[in-house]
């Protein structure tokens, strides 16, 4: 290897699963920086992401697990940090980086391809100043600023009375606080619509677990639930990641109005799922962001003997050649989408959950680690070895032996 170009041997390292790139970081120090380098490390990933490469699929239930997507044969168990905590969720997925909650103040980000782990600082929920109010359903979001290549998590608080049980479910607007990877802080945000004070719906949030922000076009995105104030209409909250602002997002014109909607993603672009009082759900694609006329109707599925039921519909990713789509059912079963032939095939997985909830991730070499902290324990290690030096040095001193300089 020694007489082979770098650039042939970055050639080849563009084309090598992340597993093997980690092992080959050992193999020498230039292979080491290269592997390192950011450069090296976005152009990996990037090529993983055209050619549907290192792809996995997380399943989420009372544990994590990891289903690599070519093969789609076996759920394995996720070793994380916070494993050992009950109640732990994995709410946003981005480029190989989870973003997990353990509790609302125990946020933390981690690369199951590196292992690296970062726990986010702590934001106190502060609570409209002057009234009795408490803090209540809260929804997260996480993803990528492309602008600045910087990743952040997004925190929407609702607020409600806490007391007087006269004005239960009038709510007061929202805290919403974003974290920055790259500054590893919190910043609260000002500016916010009316509308948001009505974005919680009991039924439609807590039942269907729609609180976690969908990333599509460098924004996160959540379903505003028909509401008798804003009229019978569902409708898409953007919270827009570059400009750190909330945007409007048009739907799809669907033939029939009565439907419950929901947002999904499918290589980057969001997706509209419409189901019609759980007897057939369409699938609606935005082929160029923030246009309406660009919403085209990718999937349509009835009701059978097979499923009998529909509650719940996700796409989740195309098959290599494009002509099928992977979709979770009901939270319960994987099936394959022929675009051309308009019918499913059904996927088994041995060892997955018996429910779960489905999302998608890429293996990334993405660094995440803090390099405060990092710096932090290489000079705890340089301390630590003068001081096991200088106790060697004592010893051999105290022992009566004359030290030779």
């Amino acid at each position: 290897m020694s007489k082979v170009p770098m650039e042939v041997v970055t050639d080849i390292f563009h084309r090598l699963p992340v597993k093997t790139l980690l092992r080959f970081r050992s193999l020498s120090k230039p292979y080491c920086s290269l592997i390192d380098d950011p450069g090296f490390t976005n152009a990996h990933l990037d090529r993983s992401i055209k050619t549907r490469s290192n792809l996995n699929i997380i399943l989420k239930g009372l544990h994590l697990y990891s289903v690599e997507f070519d093969a789609l044969d076996n759920a394995v168990p996720i070793d994380y940090p916070l494993s050992s905590g009950a109640g732990t969720e994995a709410f946003g997925s981005c480029n190989g980086i989870l973003a997990f909650r353990l509790t609302d103040k125990n946020l933390a980000l981690y690369n199951p391809s590196t292992r690296q782990f970062r726990r986010l600082p702590v934001s106190e929920i502060d609570p409209p100043p002057g009234d009795s109010c408490k803090s209540g359903y809260i929804f997260y979001g996480f993803g990528q600023d492309v602008k600045t290549n910087d990743y952040k998590v997004v925190r929407m608080v609702q607020f409600n009375k806490s007391d007087d049980e006269d004005d239960e479910g009038i709510f007061y607007d929202y805290e919403v606080k974003v974290y920055s990877l790259k500054n590893d802080s919190w910043r609260k945000i000002i500016k916010l619509p009316p509308y948001l004070r009505f974005m919680f719906q009991f039924f439609y949030h807590l039942l269907h677990r729609r609180g976690y922000g969908v990333l599509a076009g460098g924004v996160l995105h959540w379903v505003m639930p028909p509401r008798i104030e804003l009229g019978p209409r569902n409708g898409i909250v953007g919270f827009d990641l570059g400009k750190e602002e909330f945007i409007e997002v048009p739907q799809p014109e669907c033939a029939d109005k009565n439907y419950l909607l929901d947002v999904a993603a499918l290589e980057g672009r969001l997706c509209a799922v419409c189901n019609y009082d759980q007897e057939k759900i369409d699938v609606w694609t935005m082929k160029e962001y923030g246009v309406k006329q660009s919403w085209t109707k990718l999937i349509s599925i009835q009701r059978t003997r097979t499923i009998t039921t529909l509650t719940f519909l996700k796409p989740l990713a195309y098959s290599k050649q494009l002509d099928k789509v992977l979709v979770e059912i009901n939270s319960q079963k994987f099936a394959w989408y022929d675009l051309q032939k308009k019918k499913m095939r059904s996927v088994k997985i041995g060892g997955s959950p018996g429910t779960f909830g489905a999302e998608v991730y890429i293996g990334s070499l993405i660094q995440i680690e803090d390099p405060k902290r990092l710096e932090i324990e290489k000079q705890h290690e340089q301390d630590e070895l003068k001081n096991r030096n200088r106790k060697k040095r004592d010893d051999f001193l105290s022992k009566g032996f004359k030290l030779v300089l």
